[in-house]
Protein backbone atom coordinates (compact mmCIF):
# COMPACT_ATOMS: atom_id res chain seq x y z
CA UNK A 1 0.00 0.00 0.00
CA UNK A 2 1.72 3.45 -0.50
CA UNK A 3 0.09 7.19 0.52
CA UNK A 4 0.25 10.07 -1.21
CA UNK A 5 -0.35 12.93 1.43
CA UNK A 6 -0.17 15.89 -0.64
CA UNK A 7 0.57 19.51 0.11
CA UNK A 8 1.25 20.89 3.62
CA UNK A 9 0.08 20.95 6.86
CA UNK A 10 -3.44 20.55 6.73
CA UNK A 11 -5.17 24.23 7.67
CA UNK A 12 -8.49 24.33 9.44
CA UNK A 13 -10.48 24.80 6.50
CA UNK A 14 -8.91 21.66 4.40
CA UNK A 15 -10.58 18.71 3.36
CA UNK A 16 -9.31 15.09 3.83
CA UNK A 17 -10.27 12.59 0.59
CA UNK A 18 -9.30 9.25 1.04
CA UNK A 19 -9.21 7.37 -2.61
CA UNK A 20 -9.91 3.51 -2.21
CA UNK A 21 -9.15 1.87 -5.39
CA UNK A 22 -7.58 -0.61 -7.93
CA UNK A 23 -5.37 0.27 -10.91
CA UNK A 24 -6.51 2.50 -12.39
CA UNK A 25 -6.22 4.83 -9.49
CA UNK A 26 -2.63 3.82 -8.27
CA UNK A 27 -1.33 4.97 -11.55
CA UNK A 28 -0.32 1.71 -13.16
CA UNK A 29 2.51 2.34 -15.37
CA UNK A 30 2.92 5.73 -14.31
CA UNK A 31 4.81 7.66 -11.75
CA UNK A 32 2.05 8.63 -8.63
CA UNK A 33 2.15 12.24 -9.89
CA UNK A 34 1.16 11.56 -13.23
CA UNK A 35 -1.91 9.75 -12.32
CA UNK A 36 -5.69 11.20 -11.97
CA UNK A 37 -5.62 11.18 -8.45
CA UNK A 38 -2.67 13.54 -8.17
CA UNK A 39 -4.17 16.01 -10.90
CA UNK A 40 -7.44 15.91 -9.18
CA UNK A 41 -5.60 17.51 -6.20
CA UNK A 42 -4.54 20.09 -8.02
CA UNK A 43 -7.60 20.79 -10.16
CA UNK A 44 -9.40 20.93 -6.52
CA UNK A 45 -7.18 23.37 -5.70
CA UNK A 46 -7.53 25.88 -9.17
CA UNK A 47 -11.43 25.92 -7.61
CA UNK A 48 -10.63 27.12 -4.38
CA UNK A 49 -10.78 23.31 -2.72
CA UNK A 50 -8.15 22.61 -0.48
CA UNK A 51 -7.86 19.11 -0.08
CA UNK A 52 -5.57 16.25 1.27
CA UNK A 53 -5.05 13.19 -0.54
CA UNK A 54 -4.42 9.92 0.78
CA UNK A 55 -4.35 7.60 -2.20
CA UNK A 56 -5.09 3.94 -0.55
CA UNK A 57 -4.88 2.48 -4.16
CA UNK A 58 -3.48 -1.04 -4.79
CA UNK A 59 -2.97 -2.65 -8.51
CA UNK A 60 -5.05 -5.82 -8.81
CA UNK A 61 -7.21 -4.76 -5.70
CA UNK A 62 -10.47 -6.47 -5.73
CA UNK A 63 -13.90 -5.13 -3.57
CA UNK A 64 -13.11 -7.82 -0.82
CA UNK A 65 -9.97 -6.29 -0.40
CA UNK A 66 -11.04 -2.95 -0.19
CA UNK A 67 -13.68 -3.93 2.32
CA UNK A 68 -10.93 -5.42 4.14
CA UNK A 69 -8.82 -2.23 4.20
CA UNK A 70 -11.08 0.31 4.48
CA UNK A 71 -11.98 -0.09 8.37
CA UNK A 72 -8.28 0.70 9.18
CA UNK A 73 -7.78 3.82 6.70
CA UNK A 74 -10.92 5.71 8.04
CA UNK A 75 -10.13 5.41 11.39
CA UNK A 76 -6.27 6.42 10.24
CA UNK A 77 -7.41 9.54 8.21
CA UNK A 78 -10.72 10.10 9.51
CA UNK A 79 -11.92 11.16 6.18
CA UNK A 80 -14.37 13.69 4.95
CA UNK A 81 -14.99 11.99 2.07
CA UNK A 82 -14.14 8.68 0.50
CA UNK A 83 -13.92 7.51 -3.51
CA UNK A 84 -14.50 3.97 -4.07
CA UNK A 85 -13.23 2.68 -7.11
CA UNK A 86 -13.34 -1.11 -6.87
CA UNK A 87 -14.87 -3.61 -8.70
CA UNK A 88 -13.15 -4.14 -12.36
CA UNK A 89 -10.74 -6.85 -11.04
CA UNK A 90 -13.64 -8.53 -9.48
CA UNK A 91 -15.27 -8.04 -13.16
CA UNK A 92 -12.59 -9.47 -15.02
CA UNK A 93 -12.37 -12.19 -13.03
CA UNK A 94 -15.59 -13.41 -12.99
CA UNK A 95 -16.71 -13.21 -9.25
CA UNK A 96 -20.61 -13.48 -8.31
CA UNK A 97 -22.10 -10.32 -8.62
CA UNK A 98 -24.02 -10.92 -4.87
CA UNK A 99 -20.32 -10.64 -3.57
CA UNK A 100 -19.33 -7.07 -5.30
CA UNK A 101 -22.81 -6.00 -4.66
CA UNK A 102 -22.13 -6.92 -0.79
CA UNK A 103 -18.33 -5.90 -0.51
CA UNK A 104 -19.48 -2.29 -2.28
CA UNK A 105 -22.46 -1.52 0.05
CA UNK A 106 -20.17 -2.50 3.50
CA UNK A 107 -17.47 -0.01 1.99
CA UNK A 108 -20.14 2.95 1.75
CA UNK A 109 -21.40 1.80 5.11
CA UNK A 110 -18.25 1.61 6.97
CA UNK A 111 -17.12 5.40 5.50
CA UNK A 112 -20.71 6.66 5.98
CA UNK A 113 -20.59 5.66 9.48
CA UNK A 114 -17.21 7.57 10.24
CA UNK A 115 -19.24 10.86 8.73
CA UNK A 116 -17.76 10.54 5.12
CA UNK A 117 -19.59 11.37 2.31
CA UNK A 118 -18.95 8.65 -0.95
CA UNK A 119 -18.17 8.74 -4.47
CA UNK A 120 -18.42 5.72 -5.88
CA UNK A 121 -17.46 4.98 -9.37
CA UNK A 122 -18.81 2.56 -11.40
CA UNK A 123 -16.63 -0.07 -13.56
CA UNK A 124 -17.08 -1.55 -17.24
CA UNK A 125 -15.80 -4.83 -17.93
CA UNK A 126 -15.25 -6.14 -21.68
CA UNK A 127 -18.86 -7.75 -23.53
CA UNK A 128 -16.80 -10.43 -23.68
CA UNK A 129 -18.65 -12.19 -20.22
CA UNK A 130 -21.78 -11.79 -21.64
CA UNK A 131 -24.71 -9.93 -21.70
CA UNK A 132 -26.27 -11.37 -18.40
CA UNK A 133 -22.73 -10.49 -16.56
CA UNK A 134 -21.91 -7.61 -18.12
CA UNK A 135 -26.16 -6.24 -17.23
CA UNK A 136 -25.97 -7.08 -14.23
CA UNK A 137 -22.39 -5.72 -13.35
CA UNK A 138 -22.89 -2.39 -14.48
CA UNK A 139 -26.05 -2.30 -12.69
CA UNK A 140 -24.58 -2.81 -9.37
CA UNK A 141 -22.97 0.48 -8.64
CA UNK A 142 -25.89 2.35 -9.10
CA UNK A 143 -28.22 0.16 -7.01
CA UNK A 144 -25.43 0.48 -4.53
CA UNK A 145 -25.67 4.24 -4.69
CA UNK A 146 -29.17 4.51 -4.43
CA UNK A 147 -30.11 2.08 -1.87
CA UNK A 148 -27.25 4.00 0.40
CA UNK A 149 -28.06 7.15 -0.36
CA UNK A 150 -24.37 7.69 -2.03
CA UNK A 151 -23.24 9.58 -4.96
CA UNK A 152 -23.00 7.67 -8.05
CA UNK A 153 -20.12 9.30 -10.23
CA UNK A 154 -18.82 8.54 -14.23
CA UNK A 155 -17.03 5.94 -15.19
CA UNK A 156 -13.42 7.47 -14.90
CA UNK A 157 -12.51 6.11 -18.55
CA UNK A 158 -15.64 7.49 -20.27
CA UNK A 159 -13.52 9.52 -21.93
CA UNK A 160 -10.48 7.42 -22.82
CA UNK A 161 -11.16 3.90 -22.91
CA UNK A 162 -12.20 3.79 -27.27
CA UNK A 163 -9.42 5.90 -27.70
CA UNK A 164 -6.09 3.67 -28.07
CA UNK A 165 -3.80 6.49 -28.23
CA UNK A 166 -4.90 7.21 -24.73
CA UNK A 167 -4.66 3.49 -23.39
CA UNK A 168 -1.37 1.39 -21.97
CA UNK A 169 -0.57 -1.56 -24.73
CA UNK A 170 -2.55 -4.60 -22.42
CA UNK A 171 -5.76 -1.72 -23.59
CA UNK A 172 -6.81 -1.64 -19.71
CA UNK A 173 -4.79 0.84 -18.32
CA UNK A 174 -5.03 4.66 -19.49
CA UNK A 175 -2.00 6.61 -20.22
CA UNK A 176 -0.31 9.59 -18.67
CA UNK A 177 -2.03 11.86 -21.93
CA UNK A 178 -5.57 10.72 -20.42
CA UNK A 179 -5.35 11.12 -16.85
CA UNK A 180 -6.31 15.06 -17.42
CA UNK A 181 -9.45 13.95 -19.21
CA UNK A 182 -10.52 11.35 -16.29
CA UNK A 183 -9.80 14.29 -13.74
CA UNK A 184 -12.01 16.31 -16.15
CA UNK A 185 -15.07 13.55 -16.30
CA UNK A 186 -14.93 13.25 -12.53
CA UNK A 187 -13.92 16.46 -11.15
CA UNK A 188 -17.65 17.72 -10.96
CA UNK A 189 -18.69 14.89 -9.20
CA UNK A 190 -15.46 15.13 -6.94
CA UNK A 191 -16.67 18.79 -6.22
CA UNK A 192 -19.92 17.52 -4.95
CA UNK A 193 -18.63 15.26 -2.09
CA UNK A 194 -15.71 17.71 -0.97
CA UNK A 195 -17.92 21.06 -0.68
CA UNK A 196 -18.87 21.73 2.99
Amino acid sequence: MFLLLAGAALAGDDRRLLVLGDSISAAYGLSLEEGWVALAELALAERGLSVEVINASISGETSAGGRRRLPALVEAHNPDAVVIELGGNDGLRGYPVAQLRQNLAAMVSVAQDHGAEVLLLPMEIPPNYGPRYTGTFRKTFELVANEAGATLGPFPLEAVATDPALMQADGIHPTAAAQPRIVDTLLPALEKVLRP
